[in-house]
């Protein structure tokens, strides 16, 4: 597997962009975003647990039910959750991209993403998907990563080639996200589009395996957005033979998935609102890979331990604080904990208690932009990640004064 440059364009037969149609006040900021393959894909997703679920998400899952689907279309700054006529605007968009582009509504994926609440006009979208639609490029990726961001501060994108059965493949993704970021499937939004040629139904277990390690394990703040959707379309263009069922292909397939989610889960936490620090934690030697997935988002979803790492202050002690409140069945009497940097590493606790350490190489180590926390369960062999930001003031600052 090797990076390259394309993002969701650098599969075969996808086009791709992204436009201002009036959503946004910044006329500066694209607000819609498309994505339309040239084949009929092989359609996955997954979507936020939620009970308060935005409209675009009920007729996605409606459309791509025979797991099917051709293009999406999002849009960013409003998220069409709890309006009035959301559902109804949110079919008028699948309508009117479906007749621009040619194809059927219900092939069309749907997704907003921005202030809750707020009623939707259908009127920028009347111009902004012909508009959208006729401005689509093979090497569009871009410009659609930048129409779904919201608060974030850099597009997110990547994409990987590799081969399965002889046949040169591609899989790229963008992604958006930096608050209301605590998910239970994946992260607010993320589409992935594959020229492999793969089963719906392989495909959705791929991906539902996939986000146990990778968007699920990621955490800003603690608020599971009402918006959250990861979406993977394979139109099948690399023509490799047709992955149906388990065996070495679906594994390579898995594989590069994998690097798709997990680079995109590590941008995503560094472009935590507001943050200064990205922060890895992972746990080893855990008696279940369920209680070591558990135990490091934990970490990382503690506000006290991120409050410290924004001030580089190893107070390991929030560190073991949350690990102790993590749900799941294992003991706590035998923990180590390691901070790591690019500047260094510190020991700071051995057997669940203090471990000698110096204070000033431990606020030197914790001085760097990314930080590691190794926590040992030494009580088995499984492991896991999470990924997560420091907390700082700017995240009050832009959460206080969102909407506007």
């Amino acid at each position: 597997m090797k990076h390259i440059e394309g993002g969701v364009c650098a599969a075969k037969g996808f086009k791709a962009g992204g436009t201002h149609c009036g959503i946004r006040n910044n006329k500066n900021k694209n607000d819609l975003a498309m994505i339309v393959s040239d084949q009929q894909c092989a359609a996955a997703a997954v979507y936020t647990k939620n009970k308060v679920q935005a409209a675009p998400i009920a007729i996605t899952k409606k459309h791509i039910s025979n797991g099917y689907a051709k293009a999406i279309i999002c849009n960013s700054g409003n998220a069409n959750t709890c309006a009035p006529n959301g559902e109804e605007i949110a079919n008028q968009v699948c309508e009117l991209t479906g007749k621009v582009v040619g194809i059927d509504a219900s092939d069309i994926i749907v997704a907003s993403t921005g202030v809750i609440g707020e009623e939707i006009s259908f009127e920028p979208f009347e111009t902004g998907i012909p508009k959208l639609a006729r401005e689509l490029t093979y090497q569009g990726s871009k410009e659609a990563a930048s129409g779904i961001m919201t608060t974030d501060t850099i597009e997110k994108e990547i994409a990987i080639d590799f081969e399965l059965g002889g046949k040169q493949c591609a899989i790229g993704g963008i992604a958006k996200g930096s608050g209301m970021i605590h998910p239970n499937m994946a992260t607010l939004l993320s589409f992935i589009t594959t020229d492999v040629s793969i089963s719906p139904k392989m495909l959705q277990k791929a991906l539902s395996e996939d986000v146990k390690d990778t968007y699920n394990q990621l955490s800003v703040d603690g608020d599971t957005s009402t918006n959250d959707m990861v979406t993977v379309l394979a139109n099948g263009l690399a023509g490799n033979k047709i992955i149906d069922c388990n065996g070495e292909e679906f594994i390579q397939f898995v594989k590069a998935l994998r690097e798709v989610t997990a680079h995109l889960t590590k941008k995503l936490a560094e472009d935590g609102e507001g943050a200064s620090k990205l922060i890895i934690c992972k746990v080893t030697d855990a008696n279940d890979v369920e209680v070591a997935r558990k135990i490091s988002k934990s970490v990382v979803s503690s506000n006290l331990f991120k409050a410290a790492m924004f001030g580089e202050d190893a107070n390991w002690g929030r560190v073991l604080c949350a690990i102790g409140y993590a749900p799941g069945e294992f003991s706590a009497e035998n923990i180590d904990v390691k901070m790591s940097s690019k500047l260094g590493e510190v020991i700071v606790c051995k057997g669940s208690r203090y471990f000698d350490h110096s204070e000033k190489v431990a606020a030197k180590v914790l001085s760097a932009k990314e930080i590691n926390i190794d926590i040992s369960m030494n009580e088995g062999s499984e492991s896991a990640m999470a990924w997560g930001c420091d907390l700082t003031y700017d995240y009050v600052k832009i959460n206080g004064d969102y909407r506007s």
